[in-house]
C-alpha cells in the first residue's frame, strides 16, 4: 500500500482529477490522507494557489499531480507506476471527446447518462 498526504480544500475539482489519474495509474493501492488548508491559516499561506499538492512520506511534493504525464513521471521515480495504466491513458486521451446537448445545454462525455 502506498501512504502519501494530498493537500486540498472543499471543492477542488483538480483535487479530484488527481486522485482518478492517482487511483488508475498506481501499481498498488493508495491511501491517502486528506489535509483540509482552509482550517489553518499557515496551510492557506503556502498551499493555497498550489492545490493540489501530493507529498510522499519523504516529504517530496508533487504540484500539477492532475496533469496524467507529470503524476506519472513521479509514481515512476518511486517505482509506483503501473506502466499499463499509462498506455491505457494515453489511448484514452487521444480519442476524442464526444459531446452531447440535454436542454440545450452541451455536455462531454460518451453519451447523455439520462437515456
Amino acid at each position: 500500500m502506498i501512504r502519501l498526504t494530498l493537500y486540498t480544500t472543499l471543492g477542488c475539482h483538480l483535487c479530484d482529477e488527481l486522485e482518478h489519474h492517482l487511483a488508475s495509474l498506481s501499481v498498488a493501492e493508495v491511501m491517502l490522507e486528506r489535509i483540509e488548508i482552509a482550517d489553518d491559516d499557515a496551510l492557506m499561506a503556502r498551499y493555497g494557489e498550489r492545490i493540489p499538492v501530493l507529498v510522499d512520506a519523504d516529504g517530496v511534493e508533487l504540484e500539477r499531480g492532475f496533469e496524467p504525464e507529470c503524476l506519472a513521471a513521479w509514481l515512476a521515480e518511486r517505482g509506483w507506476l503501473h506502466e499499463g495504466a499509462v498506455e491505457t491513458a494515453e489511448a484514452q486521451a487521444s480519442q476524442p471527446k464526444r459531446a452531447y446537448l440535454r436542454h440545450g445545454r452541451r455536455f462531454l462525455g460518451q453519451r447523455d447518462p439520462t437515456r
